[in-house]
């Protein structure tokens, strides 16, 4: 990680993103950045393109200010082995949208998912097909609890 300051993200609707090698999860929030909810889940086809086109869209469709990608990092939170990955993919994600893409701690979010789908009476495979987009509510929420902390957001490498 190089010490450049993160971007602003300005104001209005950001999306989450639980990045994973098959699966991608997408989380959005409202304008006022009071209530976010799980969107969906895209499944990775290495096709670069299409990806492209699906986030692009996704920009337009939701009137998109940026995007905060969940950082897998370890328990003491030091880079895990994904984290460059998902750094890879968030400069991608920056370039291809011209968007801004600030990082967030994803530590336990995918846990976190699993409790909050435990009992609402989905199929174990609904459940897993879902759980992405809930990890990615799970990081967006806790990025906007951050920023009306005043919390510093992870830098993005350039």
């Amino acid at each position: 990680m190089n010490s450049a300051p993160s971007p602003t993200i300005p104001t209005g609707r950001v999306a989450g993103v639980d990045y994973g090698r098959r699966r991608i999860g997408v989380a959005i929030c409202d304008a006022e950045r009071i209530i976010c909810s799980p969107l969906c889940v895209r499944q990775t086809t290495g096709d670069l393109e299409a990806d492209a086109r699906f986030f692009r869209n996704l920009v337009t469709e939701e009137t998109l200010a940026g995007f905060v990608v969940g950082l897998p990092v370890h328990a003491d939170g030091t880079d895990s082995a994904m984290s460059v990955e998902v750094e890879r993919f968030g400069a991608w994600l920056g370039r291809i949208t011209t968007l801004p893409v600030t990082f967030h701690d994803e530590r336990y979010s995918s846990r976190e998912a699993a409790g909050m789908l435990a009992g609402v009476g989905l199929t174990r495979g609904r459940k897993k097909a879902r759980a992405d987009a809930v990890a990615a509510q799970v990081v967006l929420q806790s990025w906007l609890d951050s920023q009306t902390r005043g919390e510093r957001p992870r830098p993005l490498d350039g």
